[in-house]
């Protein structure tokens, strides 16, 4: 990533469509729309397309909107969340998606490259920053999609870097379980959650103030609901 190199993106939209075409050296361009796709336990609970903000070698930023088009879980009727379902109640084949809009707020994303983490700054009304999330998670990318598998356990940052991990006893729970992690992997999960929190206690990059003022370019319309995802299984 470019640290302190919030606003880079404003300039990175031309005249053309900025949701399709590469740059000259094959990289994608800012604005390109990618698929996030979020699995719990293995089941797709939401596939949302956000707008490829910058690529490195290190990683890449994408923006997610609030209201964008979506797919999401069709959950069984009393189920509020995925994750609140045993997997052994799940149907094999996977849940069916009906159409919806992120119903969260406005998030950039940094997707480390080989790290099993994500870390976004939330933006609140009138784009305030809100502070930073950390989810812990095992992701790959196939072409534009990103497919993330959840580890459950995630970590608040405050603006003044103070931090507490989210979710320690529903992932405790999961531990074990043969659609989740084992006990060594819950440990390297929360190894990987214990660094990340060691950079906001330094105030390092990704949490050195770069990009907590980010403005999505005018031209980057609200992307479409994407095709029906390829897959309800991960």
């Amino acid at each position: 990533m470019k640290v302190g190199k919030r606003d880079d993106a404003n300039n990175g939209t031309t005249g053309a469509d900025p949701s399709i075409g590469t740059s000259t050296g094959g990289s994608p361009e800012p604005g390109r729309i990618l698929r996030w796709n979020f699995f719990i336990g293995g089941h797709l609970s939401a596939s949302v397309p956000v707008r490829l903000v910058e690529s490195t070698p290190e990683g890449q930023l994408v923006w997610m909107e609030t209201g964008t088009p979506m797919w999401r879980t069709a959950l069984p009727r009393g189920a509020t969340h995925l994750r609140d379902i045993a997997p052994q109640e799940r149907p094999a084949a996977g849940y069916p998606v009906v159409a919806g809009r992120w119903p969260m707020g406005n998030a950039l994303f940094y997707q480390p490259t080989g790290a099993a983490h994500s870390v976004l700054w939330l933006f609140g009304r009138r784009q305030k920053f809100r502070g930073w999330y950390v989810n812990l998670e095992r992701r790959v990318h196939h072409g534009d999609d990103i497919d993330i598998a959840d580890h459950e356990l995630d970590i608040n940052v405050a603006p003044d870097r103070t931090w507490q991990w989210k979710d320690e006893e529903s992932f405790a729970e999961k531990t074990g379980h043969p659609a989740y992690w084992t006990a060594e992997e819950a440990a390297a999960i929360r190894t990987e959650g214990d660094r990340v929190a060691r950079l906001a206690e330094a105030g390092t990059f990704p949490f050195d103030g770069s990009w907590c003022d980010f403005r999505p370019p005018p031209a980057w319309r609200t992307p479409p609901r994407p095709p029906v995802p390829r897959h309800p299984l991960l």
